[in-house]
């Protein structure tokens, strides 16, 4: 299989990656598929994909907690070292694309006040759940690698 193919298998194929990388075999090793469990344990276990029904929460708290994809992203790249590519491939670009611009703009905000103003909580929250969506797929594409059963819908919405 393709890695442009796996890609839309998993629903990520919004993913912007270059076609050579896309036209690559998609070979995952075990070391890649340890390291997407922990990843998925991580996203799995946190804000980044979990409901913040309205009147609960912090929206600083959830802003740190997805920032904090960053550090252990990088810890789980450096603990399974190079044979970890295919893992690397997807975690990179996905923390480029999906979690950075959502983190740059609101922490912004965030130095700005706008978690003291209710209507920017909203937005925070509206926005947060676009990015929970996006995450749940590549919470997905994470158990498919680590040929794990996905249980990103274990409990029922609401």
């Amino acid at each position: 299989m393709r890695l442009r193919d796996w890609l839309v298998k998993v629903q990520l194929s919004k993913l912007k990656i270059s076609l050579p990388f896309l036209e690559m075999e998609w070979e995952p090793r075990d070391v890649d598929r340890a390291a997407a469990w922990d990843m998925y344990v991580e996203l799995l276990t946190r804000i980044t994909t979990q409901r913040l029904p309205a009147g609960t929460g912090d929206e600083k708290t959830a802003l740190d907690s997805i920032y904090s994809l960053f550090g252990t992203t990088r810890e789980i790249l450096r603990r399974h070292g190079r044979g970890a590519e295919r893992f690397a491939q997807i975690a990179i670009v996905v923390l480029n694309q999906i979690i950075r611009p959502f983190t740059a703009r609101w922490h912004r905000l965030s130095l700005a006040g706008a978690f003291g103003d209710a209507p920017q909580c909203v937005v925070f929250r509206t926005e947060l759940e676009s990015l929970q969506r996006d995450l749940r797929h590549y919470m997905g594409a994470l158990a498919d690698l680590a040929q794990v059963e996905d249980l990103t819908d274990l409990q029922p919405e609401g």
